[in-house]
């Protein structure tokens, strides 16, 4: 089942200084099947965090569509998007964005606190999730207190206790240290096995080949793309990089 079509999508950026126009996405076109792991990479300046940006509704496209479940996002009232976000897309960032003032429980609970569900439901999706994310034990205890492995975690149970339908990350493991990177990955690729969906936008190789797909974004475009098949993570790793390789040299649009 498709969930997400972004169809001849566009962004054009103008300069507060000097009126010059920055096209920042020319042409993208690409869908997302329901429970797919996707990651999205390109170098800096390609597009790729504007893509992200207008994914998650964060910004608005200069033309072409993005569907998320059949309804376009353009159709959505600006009243109506906090809601819209809250309900069917779940954050996860580089920087963690979490409220040092408020527990780790407090930090996960957010989002249901502001779409106003009940304690006993909150406490009833709180449970699970922090056993399975093993912060059972952190629930009381403040981001200063907990390693930026731990910060991450928590980051991603508050992005997945709305259910979304769509799970975003930007730069995920960009502020971890190696070992929880792969700790980080493996909890990402756990939870895309119980069929959540996740678009992910990496630097990093290493985070790539643990997706099922990849989209290389060049000038604005979608470069090419790659199916990891039957491929393990050594041999996907070694695609990926060939195809960075290929994209940095200058190579011809494969998409």
């Amino acid at each position: 089942m498709t969930l997400l079509e972004v169809n001849n999508l566009k962004k054009i950026y103008t300069t507060r200084f000097g009126g010059q126009q920055v096209q920042a996405l020319a042409d993208v076109t690409f869908s997302v099947e329901e429970g797919e792991f996707i990651a999205i990479m390109g170098e800096s300046g390609s597009g790729k965090t504007t893509l992200l940006n207008i994914l998650a509704a964060l910004d608005k496209p200069t033309g072409g569509q993005v569907r998320l479940q059949g309804r376009s996002l353009s159709e959505i009232r600006e009243r109506e998007m906090a809601a819209f976000r809250r309900d069917n897309l779940g954050f996860v960032f580089q920087e963690f964005n979490l409220l040092d003032t408020f527990s780790v429980q407090d930090n996960i609970l957010l989002p249901l606190v502001l779409s106003g569900k009940t304690p006993r439901e909150m406490e009833g999706r709180l449970k699970p999730l922090a056993a399975r994310l093993g912060l059972t034990d952190l629930l009381p205890k403040f981001p200063y207190e907990i390693s930026g492995g731990q910060k991450q975690r928590t980051a991603v149970a508050r992005a997945l206790i709305t259910n979304p339908s769509i799970l975003l990350a930007d730069e995920p493991t960009g502020a971890l240290d190696s070992k929880s990177s792969d700790e980080l990955l493996s909890l990402f690729a756990d939870v895309n096995r119980t069929g959540q969906t996740i678009l992910m936008v990496t630097h990093s190789v290493t985070a790539a080949s643990r997706a099922g797909r990849v989209l290389f974004i060049k000038d604005g475009q979608v470069f090419h793309q790659l199916y990891r098949g039957e491929d393990g993570d050594q041999r996907f790793y070694q695609r990926i990089n060939d195809t960075l390789t290929l994209l940095s040299a200058g190579g011809e649009r494969r998409a």
